[in-house]
């Protein structure tokens, strides 16, 4: 048969071992008041379990193994972690284990207590060849089920993105702002430029800004000048008074322009050009300073939007997508898309992680209904669990499926999802 011991800690840990007395290897009875608790770290499978075997009652850990042996194969005889272990779970039995003081660890051996149809069930969906494990199955699962899950799901993947955030607020010792301007600045690159943007702020410190909100140019400049796109001969009036502005800025304030071959135009749509982002950056820079301190005391969905809608681009920009080449038609905007890539993955993951980091709750709350706010992405991932019969109503779900997708799916943990346990168990 094959199967792992995330197998058996399932059959455990959802006591799916059937009804029938369970016993040690020993003959005496054993009494599950309570499994444990799952142990994600080092240690024993699971902790703080209760059981009653024979006459006495143990608190402690429960150790899960496919046979006795992989006790030693392990070298948990070494580590005195395991010397609180009360049961020893395994498929197989083939050998005593010993605590160090020369007592034997009891044993419950689980083959032939659970139904086969749950191995069969397992091996079905470890071993599918399909988008993803229960692409065949999912739509077999009640939609209020998947839903839970999905949200259980999405809070993880806005935790582990928060952490990004926490240590970039830490580099910058605890200032938000200054943060929330990093991440902002970075997703305006849209993965392909995002590099360069961060550099691009780290180089330029928001407070830079704030010296010259005054003045549109002047902020122009700084962007264009830190950016590298200034180190050049231009033929229209606009760049060059960039130019002049920014030598100015830059002697007084000691710049140094980041490497203008980092930024990628190949395989690009005009309009995600790097110096069309620039020039919107920089409109949104002069329309908003300190942005996320706006955004906090905005109550509506409707106004985070707007924020990033009708910016004050450059006209010059109507007619250019390079400095040195005209082009016709330009649309000066971010389109609906890029404005909800945005609110998607700065917006309401910074809500989430301020409300988390200051234990106030309320910031949660808006940075979920944000997203329920917001209409799903489009994308091949999103589209293989909808071609299932998952219903993805807006970009809560859908972030919770890219996060299903790369840490449940890809990984074949079906006994760790909520989807694929229920899949499992019918």
């Amino acid at each position: 048969m094959n199967f792992t011991e995330e197998f058996l800690h399932f059959i455990w840990q959802f006591r799916l071992y059937g009804a029938q007395t369970l016993r040690t290897t020993a003959g005496e009875i054993i009494q599950v008041l309570h499994q444990g608790t799952v142990n994600r770290d080092a240690g024993p499978d699971f902790s703080k379990a209760k059981l009653i075997i024979g006459d006495t009652t143990w608190v402690g850990n429960v150790e899960i193994h496919i046979k006795s042996s992989d006790w030693l194969l392990h070298h948990h005889q070494q580590d005195s972690a395991y010397e609180n272990v009360i049961l020893h779970v395994v498929y197989e039995d083939d050998t005593s284990i010993y605590r160090r003081d020369g007592t034997v660890i009891p044993v419950l051996i689980l083959k032939g207590l659970f139904p086969l149809h749950l191995l069969d069930n397992y091996e079905q969906l470890i071993t599918s060849v399909n988008n993803f494990p229960c692409e065949k199955q999912i739509h077999l699962v009640d939609e209020f089920l998947i839903n839970s899950f999905l949200s259980r799901v999405l809070v993880e993947r806005l935790a582990q993105k928060s952490n990004e955030i926490y240590d970039k607020l830490k580099e910058l010792k605890g200032d938000w702002d200054e943060t929330f301007y990093h991440f902002i600045a970075r997703n305006f690159g849209f993965k392909v430029n995002a590099i360069p943007m961060e550099m691009l702020a780290q180089s330029l410190p928001q407070q830079l800004f704030a010296k010259h909100k005054d003045n549109p140019l002047q902020i122009e400049a700084l962007i264009f000048g830190q950016a590298g796109f200034l180190n050049q001969s231009f033929v229209d009036e606009y760049p060059n008074q960039l130019k002049r502005e920014y030598k100015f800025l830059q002697k007084k304030y000691g710049l140094k322009s980041i490497d203008i071959s980092l930024w990628k135009f190949m395989r690009m749509r005009p309009q995600n050009f790097p110096t069309l982002r620039l020039a919107q950056f920089a409109a949104l820079i002069v329309n908003s300073n300190h942005l996320f301190s706006k955004i906090l005391v905005m109550r509506d969905y409707r106004n985070s939007q707007i924020l990033f809608e009708n910016l004050p681009v450059n006209p010059f920009w109507e007619t250019h997508y390079h400095f040195n080449k005209e082009a016709e038609n330009v649309s000066l905007q971010l389109g609906k898309s890029s404005i909800q890539n945005v609110l998607i993955n700065t917006l309401s993951l910074f809500l989430f992680a301020y409300g988390k980091a200051l234990d106030q709750h309320n910031y949660v709350t808006r940075s979920f209904y944000l997203l329920e706010n917001i209409s799903s992405e489009n994308n091949a991932i999103i589209k293989q669990y909808e071609d299932a019969g998952v219903l993805v109503k807006n970009a809560f779900n859908s972030q919770a499926l890219l996060q299903l997708k790369k840490k449940y799916c890809n990984e074949k943990k079906c006994l760790t999802c909520g989807i694929g346990i229920k899949l499992l168990k019918q």
